[in-house]
């Protein structure tokens, strides 16, 4: 029998035989289900993280000058976290040469940032947000855009202007019914013109992101944010992945030098990347897809079992069509792979429908609740091919015992 004809035969049994055919792949279709769900889960949470967390902190071909990380995911000890808060800041003084060590190409912002309280006349209540005072460059290497009004020059930076860009709950709270633009907010009795509103940024596991203001780096805000010549970050970014790793390299090369770290010290500030903050979770995230592809097997191994048991009464009950074949002149491995490819077709069509429904789920789950989903490429083929091989394993043992029949004895079974 040819391929093609075991393959139509498989699906007329379905078509025929509908409520033991569903039984049949049940347990395939729920293995796969969840198999698809859970994993899209986990690389809905990867995206999550790579894209709306660590893609907004630390853009793409970029890296932090800090004294100790800004992003710790995973555990880290109370000595640990007390020996970074020994290490010494990063001061205004390291800036010109960590800029004057950056390859062609490169560009820097420098960064101070602290919770501030701000108040408008517009509001009774003050509120605190995130007050950040930040060098001109910091736009474009965050790629933050505005909604309404600019963001400051070149010149308003070296100048110190009192002006600020502000978030979009900044803007919502703060100037309730009017347009913030033109008008003042006060940081630390500090009047600043409100001069931008920035692109709505989104929220992280629930906490917004849009309850900001940025100010000039030289700009009155800065005796708040940092004092005594000290900042929080230098952000490097490079055109490209090539260039950023000559460009750590560089500014590694320079801070140890002016902190006189003999080679055998290890450095006491953080070059960091949005890879190395994400390094935990690729590992975690690694154990739960194995433990998303293990769990959902349990259903898929009871579906070989019920395939199998299925198989062998179908063996049975075609006993007299097995004896005409082989009278006919079929071989063995004709009567053996006309039944593996049944069983197989019957997997397949399980894993296929298993598919459908594990997509429904996913995206039934991001509507209903926080949990991000993605349905990965990967997983759609590696449940097919899944369902494929569970029914080859299953219909061995009754493709082989079909295959041993005695073609005598198999037509006196009519």
């Amino acid at each position: 029998m040819a391929f093609f004809e075991a393959v139509k035969l498989a699906l007329s049994q379905i078509r025929v035989q509908k409520l033991k055919s569903f039984f049949t792949l049940l347990g395939v279709m729920i293995g796969v289900m969840f198999l698809i769900a859970v994993v899209s889960i986990v690389e809905g949470m990867g995206k999550y993280m790579q894209d709306d967390i660590m893609g907004k902190i630390i853009p793409i071909n970029t890296f932090n000058l800090r004294q100790r990380p800004a992003v710790t995911i995973g555990n880290v000890t109370r000595a640990e976290w007390l020996s970074w808060n020994r290490r010494p800041r990063i001061k205004d003084e390291d800036i010109a040469p960590v800029v004057a060590a950056l390859p062609p190409g490169s560009r820097a912002a420098v960064v101070s940032e602290e919770q501030l309280s701000v108040e408008s006349k517009y509001v009774a209540k003050p509120k605190q947000v995130d007050a950040s005072n930040v060098s001109y460059q910091y736009f474009a290497i965050k790629n933050l855009g505005v909604t309404e009004g600019r963001v400051f020059t070149q010149q308003e930076d070296a100048l110190g202007s009192p002006v600020v860009v502000i978030g979009q709950d900044v803007a919502t709270y703060f100037f309730p019914g009017v347009d913030p633009i033109g008008r003042e907010l006060k940081v630390g009795h500090i009047p600043y013109t409100v001069i931008g509103i920035a692109e709505a940024q989104g929220s992280v596991f629930g906490q917004s992101l849009d309850k900001f203001i940025v100010a000039p780096l030289n700009s009155p805000l800065k005796a708040l944010t940092n004092r005594h010549g000290v900042i929080d970050q230098i952000m490097v970014q490079s055109p490209d992945a090539q260039t950023m790793i000559i460009a750590e390299d560089a500014v590694r090369s320079v801070m140890r030098s002016r902190r006189k770290l003999m080679p055998e010290v290890k450095d006491n500030f953080v070059l960091e990347t949005s890879d190395q903050d994400l390094a935990f979770w690729d590992k975690i995230k690694g154990y739960l897809v194995v433990a998303g592809i293990a769990l959902p097997m349990i259903g898929v191994i009871v579906g070989a079992i019920v395939i199998m048991n299925i198989m062998l009464v179908s063996v049975s009950e075609r006993t007299a069509e097995i004896g005409v074949r082989k009278a006919l002149g079929a071989r063995r491995r004709d009567i053996l792979a006309q039944f593996l490819v049944e069983s197989a077709t019957l997997s397949t069509v399980g894993a296929i429908v298993g598919v459908l429904i594990g997509v429904g789920l996913s995206a039934l789950i991001a509507y209903l609740s926080p949990l991000p989903t993605h349905v990965a490429a990967w997983s759609v083929i590696v449940a097919v091919i899944l369902g494929a091989g569970v029914g080859i394993v299953a219909g061995v043992y009754p493709a082989s015992r079909a295959s041993r029949l005695d073609p005598i004895t198999a037509l006196r079974a009519e």
